[in-house]
């Protein structure tokens, strides 16, 4: 039984307003196929009376279904090219800029892969630069994702997708089936909620921004208020990664792109 009209538009309204999200006619399959497990969850028959349930404001599966709905892929080192241009490329730039430490955003960090990729990465660069601190910060609007990737704890299956052996041995210890990240990964990163539709709140200026296949997912005027929002937290000449399919063209005309490699990745030009 597929999700009848008046639910989905009901999720679609939910989802919209808390996460900015576009849950546009076309989804229904997406919603109900993400929303089923959440229904059994709670001890409901069906998507329909989980939405049953939040109609009548229960925060819990209020939550549960945001959880659901911006859950996103995720694996270590996704789509190398990108990784391969933040080491080649910004960080010499930056270097050549000057400047004791370095703040960088992992938006919509999901369980954490991203930031402790970057970690990792930064952990092979400092000893060749001394003097110099890193800060990789990682905001998520699921709570349940922040949880996650604080707790560094990933199954054999998540470790599968994408981990080098080099990295595995050097910065993960086992336990039981799990894999669990290293001190001296953890200490280079933090994690914190935080909605990307909203001015962020408590970060430093930034010098680097991964904002990777988060975009695709919001209306045009959301994709402008979320650019906006980044270019106002990154140092001027400071670099945004987006993910393949995303642009800030015809978005937000302050950006520069910038060819690096086979990807593009974008400055902020504001008074460099």
């Amino acid at each position: 039984m597929s999700i009848a009209d008046a639910d989905f538009t009901y999720v679609a309204t939910l989802v919209r307003k808390i996460s900015s999200i576009d849950l546009h006619p076309g989804k229904e399959y997406l919603v109900e196929s993400r929303l089923t497990p959440v229904a059994r969850r709670f001890g409901d028959r069906d998507v329909g009376a989980l939405v049953y349930r939040l109609r009548r404001n229960d925060r819990a599966a209020t939550e549960a279904v945001i959880d659901a709905m911006t859950t996103n892929e995720t694996s270590w080192f996704r789509d190398q090219e990108p990784f391969d241009a933040f080491s080649k490329i910004m960080l010499p730039e930056l270097k050549r800029i000057g400047g004791s430490s370095l703040n960088i955003w992992s938006a919509a960090s999901s369980s954490g892969q991203e930031a402790y990729s970057l970690a990792m990465l930064m952990l092979d660069w400092l000893p060749m630069h001394p003097g110099k601190t890193v800060k990789i910060h990682g905001t998520d609007i699921s709570p349940t994702m922040v949880a996650r990737a604080t707790a560094g704890r990933y199954s054999q299956m998540e470790i599968n997708r994408g981990m080098p052996v080099k990295y595995l041995l050097r910065y993960f210890t086992q336990a039981g089936r799990d894999w669990v990240i290293k001190p001296e990964v953890r200490a280079l990163t933090s994690f914190r909620q935080g909605n990307l539709a909203e001015p962020p709140a408590g970060l430093p200026p930034m010098d680097i921004v991964f904002l990777r296949n988060v975009l695709i997912y919001f209306d045009q005027p959301t994709k402008r208020q979320v650019l906006g929002h980044v270019r106002r937290v990154l140092r001027p000449g400071g670099f945004l990664v987006l993910g393949g399919a995303e642009s800030t063209l015809s978005l937000d005309d302050s950006f520069e792109r910038v060819e690096a490699g086979k990807v593009m990745i974008f400055r902020n030009g504001e008074a460099i």
